[in-house]
């Protein structure tokens, strides 16, 4: 798109998700990542009421009696925005592509960051890790990234979350609070999860379109895989065909949640025919309780 249109894209964008952020924020953002950037300062004895997930064991062992870790809260926060901008993006049965509605969030995000005066970067992935943009604070910034969602094009159609995930680890110093924003039709990722998760706060936004679990019956046609490129020819007609699909997908889905309980993974599904703030709202709430 050329330069003026670009600049209203972005302008509509900010209007609409400036004010969704306006209303995360005032809700649930601050509670939710109040004290997740902490850094430890001292031990002390134990005093009723403390929260027992501070205990040192180590230094309780020693001593054989109560010690709780101190910590300080970090004067400002980073949040690193993960986006799979993979070829699966180009999906969408309705009105709505899953990118284009991934670019939104993104920018509600980064808006709720910019609002509660923390850094924001991304790191726009596919196979490779296609750009980093480091985290930074001020609308200026903001809107650099919004307009870098809304123009970039990948050079890679592929999903390879683990390298994703390892650029995270390698490249972003400070612990950072991470979305994780993709449809997860990646695999093979848990360790390199694991591993970030360990350095970071990862939170992962799952996207979807309802009409990737079940086929509609629309007869014989011809399906290409944006990704690879690859073409079939299937009959939506056949109930085993259709069985077969819906069944493929619920494994998926029930792996992918065993994946993010396993590895203390915050997440939640956003549906692109439904608002999404809500399950945002609800994300935070339950974070910051």
């Amino acid at each position: 798109m050329d330069s003026k249109e670009l600049l209203q894209k972005v302008r509509q964008i900010e209007i609409k998700t400036r004010g969704l952020s306006a209303q995360l924020f005032s809700g649930e953002y601050h509670s939710a990542f109040k004290g997740k950037g902490m850094t430890f300062s001292e031990v002390r004895d134990y005093a009723h009421g403390d929260d027992i997930r501070n205990i040192d064991w180590n230094v309780t062992a020693r001593f054989n009696e109560p010690f709780v870790k101190v910590f300080e809260e970090e004067r400002e926060l980073a949040v690193v925005l993960l986006i799979d901008v993979s070829a699966s993006g180009i999906f969408g049965s309705n009105e709505q592509l899953k990118k284009h509605f991934i670019t939104e969030i993104a920018a509600v995000l980064a808006f709720s960051s910019s609002i509660n005066n923390d850094k924001v970067g991304v790191i726009l992935f596919s196979d490779k890790v296609e750009k980093f943009i480091p985290p930074k604070k001020g609308k200026k910034h903001v809107l650099r990234i919004i307009r870098d969602l809304l123009d970039f094009e990948p050079q890679n159609k592929g999903t390879d979350i683990s390298a994703a995930l390892r650029y995270l680890s390698n490249a972003v110093k400070k612990k950072s609070t991470v979305f994780l924003i993709s449809d997860f039709l990646g695999e093979n990722f848990s360790d390199a999860l694991k591993i970030a998760n360990k350095k970071h706060d990862v939170m992962a936004l799952r996207i979807f379109d309802p009409k990737e679990k079940e086929l509609p019956s629309v007869g014989l046609i011809k399906l290409t895989d944006n990704e690879t490129g690859q073409e079939k020819w299937i009959n939506t007609s056949s109930s085993s065909t259709k069985a077969a699909h819906k069944k493929w997908y619920l494994k998926h889905e029930s792996e992918l949640q065993a994946l993010f309980v396993k590895c203390g993974i915050d997440n939640i599904s956003l549906n692109i025919d439904h608002p999404y703030v809500r399950p945002l709202m609800g994300l935070f709430k339950k974070r910051g309780a």
